[in-house]
């Protein structure tokens, strides 16, 4: 049976998996996917694969480039000594590694693609390939002896010592508590809780996991393992600490069953084979990379100009920027495309309007943020280039470009959109002023998960209508943290901050007996709150004058405004006609339906 006859009968993720290995292993990355295919249409308008590789190189290019690098040097090596990895050795040990995890295959690439964002054939290439690859060429060092296995066995199975530790950072100190140790053995728990600086430790009396052979510093374990039940060690250096020990008992081996101990001498040695691995393939890399003759040519001027179409040289070969572009459409080719799909509108959207966004309007936003999160100069100008250095650190001009492009220019985009449509009234800055102002509502909250238990504390707090009886019934029935464990002191409620329900119930008590408790509150989501008021503050401003006004008109402006363009966007995007070729989705105003192949073409 054929790999393609055999996809028939696998769940979809796996055989997606095995093509992936065919792709991988057949054509080079920049001939699967003609640069000249649209990836999508926004209202008519295109947007080719060539358009998304661009952005996507922009926004991606070199941290993928330094990646496709290491691989490169990789297959390189390889090359040089003749080993190949087949996709079926790659298929093999996906299928070892979950069934380590206790898990399908299928259910492995799921749980890949879901929670590290891993299609199975970025799986494929990007881990599999090159950790098989770096065995192979690193086979000769890896070799597990049977020393090493049987030192791992009795660092797991063999015998240990159950010990008990005072760890300060003094040797003086060390001394003194050493000889309090001795003189009272029986007390070595208490002195260790009292005085100890190991907190994990401390709090359990000293009592620390049994020590074991071979599993760090052999002069430390041969102390632990002389010591005789109870007998005090003495002051031991351990880094920049200084450690006593009380030995509490000596724990016998306990080996796995006969019938058990291939398994588990198998599973040693893989764990062992392993981590030489690792040793061994960070020394190969750091020779490769050493010895390697690269020419990072993307995003060097001078290079491109030399080098035109070339995002690397390897060992005089050459990695193109079609490679880098498919690589960076693979990974994050969903991404980008969203933000070029809401450029489009955007875009088409200030077209219709009449309206264009300017450098201006750019260095205008620019400074705006700058002054609203306080980097203005002397002089209380907007000091830009600080505010720059603060969000984007020691970034490239490249980021700089991006950051303007991806978030300063869809925000002024949105800003003309919205122009003329948003207003201050007299009814907003009178709400605006006893929001921010006016007196609040100091109140005792109980939130209750059902209506009968709101019912029953209800009928309780009314019958004893005090302050302090309301506040035990919300630390013992209230399903809501701050409530349940401030005995029902919550902060106080203002007046048009979205919650309309709570704050006109409020508003309404008085504080002392029974008109101070409301009735029972259903806030949806199966809550129902009861309040009772404790008082009112005082307003904290009272004089609404030109200074007040002047800070509520911004204010309530810029809100407003921020609801209008998230309002418009989504207006945008619900009433247009997108066909994502990428994500084989088409969207008819608010209908969404899948778009097969054949209509892709």
């Amino acid at each position: 049976m054929t790999v393609w006859t055999l996809r028939a009968t696998l769940p979809l993720c796996v055989a997606s998996f095995l093509a992936g290995l065919c792709l991988l292993h057949s054509l080079p990355a920049a001939a699967q996917q003609p640069s000249n295919d649209l990836v999508a249409v926004v209202n008519a308008d295109p947007i080719t694969r060539d358009q998304l590789g661009q952005e996507a190189v922009r926004r991606h290019g070199a941290e993928v480039v330094d990646e496709m690098v290491n691989r490169y040097l990789i297959v390189q090596a390889c090359k040089a000594k003749g080993i190949q990895i087949s996709g079926q050795q790659v298929q093999d040990e996906v299928i070892r590694i979950a069934k380590k995890f206790g898990l399908t295959t299928e259910a492995y690439l799921q749980l890949l693609l879901e929670e590290r964002d891993f299609t199975p054939q970025q799986y494929s290439k990007d881990v599999v390939w090159p950790m098989l690859s770096l065995r192979a060429l690193v086979a000769d060092e890896v070799q597990v002896s049977e020393a090493e296995i049987r030192k791992a066995m009795e660092s797991q199975f063999g015998e240990a010592v159950k010990c008990r530790m005072i760890m300060v950072g003094s040797r003086a100190k060390a001394d003194q508590l050493r000889q309090l140790a001795v003189q009272k053995p029986h007390e070595f728990g208490a002195l260790a809780m009292r005085e100890s600086e190991d907190e994990t430790s401390a709090s359990v009396h000293g009592l620390i996991p049994p020590i074991r052979r071979h599993t760090g510093d052999a002069e430390f374990e041969n102390m632990a393992f002389a010591l005789k039940d109870g007998e005090i060690s003495k002051v031991y250096p351990l880094g920049d600490q200084w450690v006593i020990l009380q030995s509490v008992r000596h724990m016998p081996a306990s080996y796995p069953a006969e019938h058990a101990l291939p398994m588990v001498r198998q599973q040693i040695s893989d764990r062992i084979a392993d981590e030489k691995v690792r040793v061994a393939a960070s020394k190969l890399f750091s020779k490769l990379q050493q010895e390697a003759n690269v020419i990072i040519v993307l995003g060097d001027e001078a290079q491109t100009k030399k080098y035109p179409g070339v995002a690397a040289i390897i060992n005089g070969q050459k990695l193109t920027v079609a490679t880098v572009a498919a690589e960076c459409i693979e990974r994050h080719g969903a991404a980008v495309l969203e933000g070029e799909v809401n450029r489009k509108l955007l875009t088409q959207a200030l077209r219709k309007a009449d309206r264009r966004v300017e450098q201006a309007d750019i260095d205008e936003e620019v400074r705006r943020a700058a002054v609203s999160f306080g980097y203005v100069d002397a002089q209380g100008n907007a000091d830009v280039e600080t505010w720059m250095q603060a969000m984007l650190g020691d970034a490239d001009a490249n980021a700089r470009e991006l950051y303007l492009r991806d978030s300063v220019w869809p925000t002024v985009a949105l800003k003309k959109l919205v122009e003329g449509q948003v207003d201050v009234t007299q009814e907003d800055l009178r709400k605006g002023f006893e929001a921010n102002y006016g007196p609040r509502c100091e109140i005792l909250a109980c939130v209750l998960g059902d209506q009968r238990t709101a019912q029953k504390v209800w009928d309780m707090a009314r019958a004893n209508p005090t302050d302090k009886f309301f506040g035990e019934l919300a630390h013992q029935y209230s399903i809501e943290p701050m409530s349940q464990s401030n005995f029902g002191r919550v902060p106080p409620l203002a007046r048009h901050n979205g919650q309309d329900t709570l704050e006109r119930e409020a508003f309404k008590l008085k504080p002392g007996g029974v008109e101070a408790m409301s009735g029972i509150i259903s806030t949806g989501a199966e809550r129902w709150v009861i309040m009772r008021c404790v008082g009112y503050t005082d307003p904290v401003v009272t004089k609404f004058d030109d200074t007040v006004r002047e800070e509520l008109t911004r204010t309530i402006f810029e809100k407003k405004q921020r609801l209008a363009m998230a309002d418009t966007m989504d207006s945008l995007k619900e009433s247009a006609q997108i066909d994502n070729f990428l994500a084989k989705r088409t969207q008819l105003g608010s209908r969404v339906r899948q778009v097969s192949n054949t209509e892709k073409r």
